[in-house]
């Protein structure tokens, strides 16, 4: 099951990681995305608008849950490369103790202050409730998200893109019956979406634990490799917790646009959730592009096979341009149809509603294709070891999105924000691209001069150390 990344054709190999990862990455968005349509289809608009008011926070603690994970799983990928397979349980087994630790305070952490991080939104009271009991049931189910995170994200390092997909496509179908349930024959309402998401995530990541202790005999432990180590920790953490971060910043430009965006009222709020749920989806395949780069680039790195990088970046991009172009395309023709998916069509005012959703789809996907370069140079640098640069690109996106929250929503409205994510991701691959080149140099160098890795982490120009 673990598939090598270090030879043969890098488009060929790319192809075959990703699109085992797409299907994963389209099971994943099932969570949310059939709390909106169901939600949207029977509670109405308003409780539509209450699921979508949480998007941006839900994005900015989950997505540094998921950042975290995928972090932690970096050192995997490249010890594999180096045929380290030691060193590699050891780097697993410390990572299960990290994410346990920062699953307990971020659960705790975020209950306690979901309220007020609501309230500091500017979330409409007609909405208020029905936000703040969705989002702190996802909250609590923040160790089931870290559970299917980490053991998915070790499972793709070595090289299995497949195994996660099927736990995840049992989870979805779970999620789809217990959504429907609890919101039909209970009165849970928002409350029931939420609980019928953490549940079949939890299911998703004990299933998957259960079949990787009896399918994959690489990652069975000896007991010297289950102590904790510092040093692996502190490797772990140089990793993770920029990866973490770097969605986490990202977020928080989100949540301030989501902000501005409260401010026009529930009608805009759900135009903005309806739309955002249809990008999402269709942009699971840049998510999934950036995961197999993360593993390509870790593994080659880890082989000392710099060559091989830049080859597999071009060969990536390539593949997101393709798709970019149909996406656009499809939306181009069909957004209102798109929108209709997440919107009740007994709505009284159904045609503003699809008109605001079907312009901010259509502009979106227009500027796919930065999005495409957005994540497989950011995880391709993230692979190859300099995951702080991940911290800079996210802090260019937030900037654009807070500039746009803050200054041109007020003033323009709706057709501000629908900007404001396009403007985001051009300013990222603005630093991401150059930064990009210079880690390939680096790491060129830094095999060239006899080093046995290149450095695990830090920014090009810092002082570095090659693995032990």
């Amino acid at each position: 099951m673990q598939k090598n990344l270090t030879e043969g054709s890098p488009m060929k190999l790319l192809l075959g990681f990703t699109i085992p990862t797409l299907f994963g990455m389209l099971f994943q968005q099932f969570y949310n995305l059939v709390d909106t349509m169901i939600v949207g289809k029977l509670l109405g608009a308003k409780a539509l608008a209450a699921v979508g008011a949480t998007g941006s926070v839900n994005f900015l603690i989950l997505g540094f849950c998921i950042g975290l994970c995928s972090g932690f799983a970096l050192p995997v990928a490249r010890e594999i490369g180096a045929g380290k397979d030691s060193r590699m349980r050891r780097c697993c087994a410390n990572a299960v103790y990290l994410s346990a630790v920062f699953a307990l305070v971020l659960t705790v952490a975020t209950c306690v202050l979901c309220g007020r991080i609501l309230v500091w939104m500017d979330t409409p009271a007609d909405i208020f409730v029905d936000s703040y009991r969705y989002i702190f049931i996802i909250f609590l189910g923040i160790p089931a998200c870290f559970l299917y995170n980490l053991l998915a994200g070790i499972i793709r390092s070595l090289g299995d893109s497949r195994t996660p997909v099927y736990f995840l496509a049992l989870s979805s179908v779970l999620n789809i019956g217990l959504d429907i349930a609890l919101i039909l024959w209970t009165d849970l309402g928002v409350a029931g979406a939420a609980l019928a998401t953490v549940i079949s995530q939890l299911v998703s990541g004990v299933v998957c634990l259960l079949y990787v202790r009896r399918r994959f005999p690489i990652l069975r432990f000896a007991k010297v490799e289950l102590v904790p180590d510092q040093e692996i920790c502190v490797d772990l953490c140089c990793n993770g917790i920029p990866m973490g971060l770097q969605y986490s910043v990202t977020a928080i430009g989100s949540i301030l646009l989501q902000t501005a965006v409260n401010g026009l009222g529930s009608l805009y709020v759900a135009a903005m959730a309806a739309g955002s749920k249809v990008q999402q989806l269709l942009a699971c395949p840049f998510d999934a592009m950036g995961a197999a780069m993360a593993a390509y680039c870790g593994q080659n790195t880890g082989a000392r096979k710099p060559e091989r990088l830049g080859v597999g970046i071009r060969d990536c991009a390539l593949l997101g341009l393709g798709y970019s172009l149909i996406a656009y395309g499809a939306m181009f023709l069909w957004a209102p149809q798109a929108a209709m998916l997440f919107l009740d069509p007994a709505e009284p005012e159904l045609e503003l509603l699809v008109t605001l959703t079907s312009a901010l789809v259509r502009n979106l996907t227009a500027f796919f294709f930065p999005l495409a370069l957005v994540n497989i140079v950011r995880f391709s640098i993230q692979g190859m070891g300099f995951s702080p640069l991940a911290i800079v690109s996210g802090a260019m996106e937030m900037g654009a999105r807070a500039a746009f929250g803050r200054v041109f929503v007020p003033a323009l409205g709706f057709s501000a924000a629908i900007y404001a994510s396009p403007v985001a991701w051009l300013c990222a691959d603005l630093f991401l691209l150059p930064a990009c080149a210079v880690c390939i140099r680096r790491v060129t160098a830094r095999c060239k001069s006899g080093g046995l890795q290149p450095p695990r982490h830090i920014v090009p120009g810092m002082r570095t150390r090659a693995h032990g």
